[in-house]
């Protein structure tokens, strides 16, 4: 393994609409290599499948900042802001991630997922009713944005007038790219998300309703299970991931059909295959790449690789899910692949709460799609879609043209 640490290059557009090259040669020197990252910062790249799996569940790896030695790390939070930002389920360890977890992980069963298929399907139809009659569309402006924000909204109790706030600063407060965020942006950002977060939890308090949020403050003020800036940073979390990766599935799910149209074919052909062909979209080019951050609580070994102590550790998801020891010819997309064991969704006690909500989302919404506007197809070349920077992937936007109508 070579010492020098190879640069991401964050800043190169074909980087963005295309790092599988790299990934390839990175997970082709070794399983773990020394890289630059977003925001300057070094890191420890774990690129292959096993070595990933083991390091998503090894205890040594926290998912706590603080037990990074890099002080940069921290010192992009927000800096009167991190107690509450570092109290989330996603930046905590357990005991306290199991509680926190436990308090939200009815409203994401399956089967209370399940239940959410009829209103998902109405959302979804609603937004195709104002795209389907222009011929053309922005289909993550127009689509794959506003249903998963409305959806998370509607569970969490948001006001419908408010989605588009809670939205706009949450991608200031999570954007990053090829150099640290500006702190005068985060900070604006964060203090408008917990001026708003504080104001709607006083507005539950005083008038509950039958949503996520009414029992989290139950469970904060009658249970005492969870402190104010827990209760804070929950709805956070909860409101960001609940929808920004779910945005990138569905619109990279769809460009991924759209610059692949023999698997768009076989899929009009056989709708059947649209649950495995969601799958490997996680797969082949899932909306969190290159993977999932943790810090070295002591010095360990990966993969026959010494880690120091205080070392960001990435795991790779994206590489790994393109792994040729785990996934025949995996560089092809393939919506009949079967044994789709991927990693997108991360694995071990912090796999992702929500995948079950963005599994329905994205079937409902791709499948809706794609029944509802005949001969949908990219109005721009592939390589001019533009891409998402830093770890969150997907296209910031999807120009689609297809035959005006109703849809239904």
């Amino acid at each position: 393994m070579s010492e020098r640490p190879v640069l991401l290059p964050y800043a190169d557009p074909a980087f963005l609409a295309n790092p599988f090259p790299l990934y390839r040669e990175l997970r082709e020197e070794g399983p773990v290599r020394r890289v630059v990252i977003a925001g300057g910062l070094d890191a420890w790249l774990v690129t292959r499948y096993e070595d990933a799996l083991a390091a998503l569940s090894d205890t040594r790896l926290s998912s706590d900042v603080r037990d990074a030695s890099d002080p940069r790390l921290l010192a992009q939070l927000p800096e009167t802001e991190r107690d509450s930002m570092l109290s989330n389920m996603l930046r905590s360890d357990p005991p306290d991630h199991t509680r926190l977890r436990r308090l939200v992980s009815k409203a994401f069963t399956a089967r209370r997922v399940a239940e959410l298929r009829p209103r998902v399907q109405a959302i979804t139809d609603r937004l195709l009713d104002r795209i389907a009659p222009a011929g053309h569309a922005d289909l993550v402006a127009e689509f794959a944005l506003p249903l998963p924000v409305t959806v998370i909204g509607e569970l969490l109790g948001v006001p419908a007038d408010d989605r588009h706030d809670f939205q706009y600063w949450t991608d200031r407060m999570i954007m990053r790219g090829a150099q640290p965020p500006d702190p005068a942006v985060v900070n604006e950002a964060w203090q408008h998300m917990r001026a708003y977060v504080t104001d709607l939890i006083r507005a539950k308090r005083a008038q509950p309703g039958d949503d996520l949020l009414s029992g989290l403050i139950t469970a904060r003020d009658e249970q005492q299970r969870l402190s104010e800036d827990e209760l804070i940073a929950m709805v956070f979390l909860l409101l960001a991931a609940g929808y920004i990766t779910t945005v990138n599935l569905i619109g990279g799910g769809i460009a991924m059909l759209l610059a692949h149209p023999a698997q768009l074919d076989l899929l009009r052909a056989d709708p059947e295959l649209l649950g495995g062909a969601v799958e490997e979209f996680l797969r082949y080019d899932g909306p969190v790449s290159p993977g999932i951050a943790r810090f070295a609580r002591e010095d360990l070994d990966i993969a026959g690789v010494s880690v120091p102590r205080g070392a960001t550790v990435l795991i790779a998801s994206a590489i790994a899910d393109r792994d040729p020891a785990r996934f025949p010819d995996p560089d092809r997309l393939d919506i009949t692949r079967q044994d789709n064991a991927h990693l997108a969704f991360g694995h071990g006690v912090h796999y992702c709460l929500g995948a079950p909500l963005a599994r329905l989302e994205g079937h409902i919404a791709i499948g809706s799609a794609l029944r509802r506007l005949p001969g949908l197809a990219l109005a721009v070349a592939p390589d001019e879609i533009p891409w998402r920077p830093g770890g969150l992937r997907g296209p910031l936007s999807l120009p689609v043209t297809f035959e005006a109508g109703t849809g239904r």
